[in-house]
């Protein structure tokens, strides 16, 4: 009877064995890839480089059908933009499209923040000190943020069908890591440049497991960032500090 019941108990572990090798592939860590490079900004009128070549957001979008679908778990991201000393704090933010934007109000006075013009439209109403609202972007592309009181605060959010992006910093450089091999568009954006030459600066890149370093990609700047705007209601701020008490 004990040579019997070895015998079964060696045949169970025979089998089982060709399935436990067969399960360590599985358990090696994904591989990824890591795009690198470098934006310089070339004003129009002048043809040479700028010192400061930060703000420019540079993103892929996948071009593999089975890449396209995305989770519904990074679909529901939360970002805040604070409101703080008069100002939109960050006030340059890139968020995949279907994420949640909070907007605490940290300063000891009212604000109202909407956004009117492409991208997300809103209109958060007037709100005080200490409170928050929320705004869903679920439209891909630039809303541009303003205060109905106070005309000097300004910022932007780009909504990008994509989870992999990054922004440039004062030198140029950019980096986005964690990206699964495949192939991709290359997409980049900068408040003061054209949407035709945008689209021109759109590009094809397959990625591979390892690191991509581009080449240096100069963006010419082809209209003045906005400096005056009106209020919500398409008339001019009243900026006699007397009239108002905000």
């Amino acid at each position: 009877m004990k040579n019997s019941s070895t015998s079964k108990i060696l045949i169970c572990l025979a089998l089982l064995a060709p399935l436990a090798f067969t399960q360590t592939p599985n358990s090696a860590p994904p591989t990824t890839a890591a795009l690198t490079g470098d934006v310089t900004l070339i004003p129009s009128d002048s043809g040479q480089h700028v010192n400061d070549s930060s703000r420019v957001i540079v993103w892929l979008s996948p071009l593999d059908p089975v890449q396209l679908v995305r989770s519904n778990v990074t679909k529901q991201q939360h970002f805040r933009v604070v409101q703080h000393n008069k100002r939109f704090e960050p006030s340059l933010l890139v968020v995949p499209v279907g994420s949640i934007v909070d907007f605490p109000n940290l300063d000891p006075w009212f604000h109202n923040v909407f956004s009117l013009y492409r991208g997300k439209r809103f209109d958060l109403g007037l709100y005080q000190a200490g409170s928050q609202k929320s705004v869903r972007f679920d439209h891909p592309g630039p809303s541009y943020m303003f205060c109905n009181i106070h005309p000097e605060m300004t910022g932007v959010i780009l909504a990008v069908e994509s989870d992999f992006f990054a922004t440039s910093d004062k030198a140029g450089h950019y980096s986005i890591s964690g990206i699964p091999p495949g192939k991709y568009m290359l997409h980049m954006w900068y408040e003061s440049t054209s949407d035709e030459v945008l689209r021109a600066l759109q590009r094809p890149l397959l990625l591979e497991n390892g690191n991509l370093a581009l080449t240096v990609i100069s963006i010419p700047v082809t209209k003045p960032r906005g400096t005056d705007h009106k209020n919500k209601y398409g008339e001019s701020y009243d900026r006699d500090p007397l009239e108002t008490g905000y």
